[in-house]
């Protein structure tokens, strides 16, 4: 199958396709022990040999994890400017697995990770709507007035957002829903209302639901469900 350069190395686990270009670019990079540094080349992933720093590729199997993430816990492979642990110190070592976008620190649930960063990379695009529900308990009541801002809209610094869904299911407690996945933006939105966010849980993401997956535990996503990740992605399932 012939596919762009930067796709393999995401499909292999390499790296997400958005960091894919960097591998590149610095000559990391070998298709038939000759170096690749052009952006955009093709390789026929039945023929050419492909490697990284040496280290010949393949595609693995594609898995992906669901992790319910404990409050202070970095949604990271990589710590930056934040201290703390990570998720990879609660799944499994034996591939390289990406985050499905970011949790804050603050935050917990739901929280997908996969070996295709192809795949992750997708489910973040705003394109293919990856929507995630959220409990959301906050300091003071919302009102119902409240609830109609945040499904109307509220103006952030980086622009307008919304809610698809918000319902009241506790005295202090609401279910909202979001299709997009802007830095800590329902926590921003509260904000915005003059309210504060005491607790968030993610609780569903893209039809998944968190159930009764205990805090830091792990379960692997079942074939039906992939198939339906993938479905709503529109990626094929030729990596399984």
């Amino acid at each position: 199958m012939r596919v762009r350069l930067n796709r393999y190395l995401a499909q292999c686990g390499v790296c997400s396709r958005r960091h894919a270009d960097s591998f590149i670019l610095d000559g990391r990079v070998e298709v038939n022990d000759e170096i690749v540094t052009t952006l955009g080349f093709i390789v026929d992933t039945d023929r050419d040999d492909v490697c990284v720093d040496s280290e010949r590729l393949h595609v693995p199997k594609r898995r992906v994890l669901m992790l319910n993430k404990p409050r202070g816990v970095l949604s990271t492979c990589k710590p930056d400017r934040e201290r703390g642990p990570t998720v990879l110190e609660y799944i499994p070592q034996d591939k390289r697995y990406f985050p499905v976008g970011r949790l804050d620190k603050e935050s917990s649930g739901l929280l997908l990770l996969t070996n295709d960063g192809d795949l992750a990379l997708r489910l973040t695009h705003p394109r293919f709507g990856s929507h995630k529900t959220y409990q959301v308990r906050t300091a003071e009541p919302l009102s119902r007035a409240q609830l109609g801002k945040l499904l109307h809209g509220v103006m952030l610094d980086d622009g307008p957002a919304k809610a698809l869904f918000a319902k009241q299911i506790g005295p202090e407690l609401v279910e909202i829903t979001l299709g997009e996945g802007r830095n800590r933006q329902l926590r921003r939105m509260i904000a915005a209302l003059g309210n504060r966010v005491v607790e968030l849980v993610r609780v569903e993401q893209s039809g998944l639901k968190l159930g009764h997956l205990p805090e830091g535990r792990w379960r692997e996503l079942k074939p039906s469900e992939i198939n339906s990740l993938l479905a709503s992605t529109e990626l094929s399932n030729s990596t399984e």
